[in-house]
């Protein structure tokens, strides 16, 4: 699904974000993309996403070259992915059902789809019951919870989670990566950007460790070891 094809990420400064990356992530995959602050996590997102191109090489999804994404069409290319960050990026004065269905509405579904589709999602997610709570009268898990079925809403590829439980106790954290262990497993490809060594010990799936914009280590038996 998802190629990195001696791919390097220079910044202005001459500062080398990813050097000369070579990936595979295949359809239907959960993988831990492991690393200290500053490794390189998030720019592997970004280029993925084609909010940054790379310097060198070439980033390829569903066989088609990110670079030549045209601007028009890029709105539609992202719909492909489903993005889940560390700080849920929630609008305050919208309700549960709101956020999620407001991911829908600027994609031009209409009410009928909406009211049918958003409360499926939020099943999904285990907020069913929270359709009508704004984001403040929700925990932070929970709230992780409503920003993973916005992510889901448009029924992606592939979902990419930014050190989605950075701000979570370690009971919502578990529940979070159990949550995207069971989208995984219903086909959704799982890229997890994390340094939380203990979550990527339990979750015993492939493991990519980045260091200095560098892939050190790439193996299937689900440890952190830099």
């Amino acid at each position: 699904m998802i190629k990195f094809e001696n791919v390097s990420k220079i910044y202005p400064g001459n500062f080398a974000a990813l050097e000369n990356i070579d990936l595979v992530i295949e359809d239907g995959e959960f993988v831990s993309i492991v690393g200290q602050s500053g490794a390189g996590k998030s720019t592997i997102f970004k280029l993925i996403t084609a909010e940054e191109l790379p310097t060198e090489g070439e980033v390829i999804f569903n066989d088609k070259s990110v670079k030549s994404i045209k601007r028009r069409h890029l709105p539609y290319f992202r719909r492909n992915i489903g993005m889940i960050f560390q700080d849920f990026k929630l609008l305050p004065q919208k309700t549960a059902f709101e956020n999620v269905a407001y991911a829908l509405e600027v994609a031009g579904y209409t009410n009928e789809e909406i009211a049918e589709k958003v409360p499926e999602i939020l099943d999904i997610v285990g907020m069913g019951s929270k359709a009508e709570k704004y984001p403040r009268q929700l925990s932070g898990g929970e709230q992780q919870k409503i920003s993973i079925a916005r992510a889901l809403v448009h029924n992606p590829h592939v979902i990419l989670a930014d050190e989605p439980s950075g701000n979570l106790d370690p009971i919502s954290t578990w529940e979070i990566m159990q949550l995207l262990l069971k989208i995984n497993s219903l086909g959704t490809t799982v890229l997890l950007a994390t340094h939380n060594k203990e979550t990527v010990d339990k979750l015993r799936k492939r493991v990519i460790g980045i260091e200095n914009g560098k892939v050190i280590r790439d193996d299937k038996t689900g440890k952190y070891i830099i």
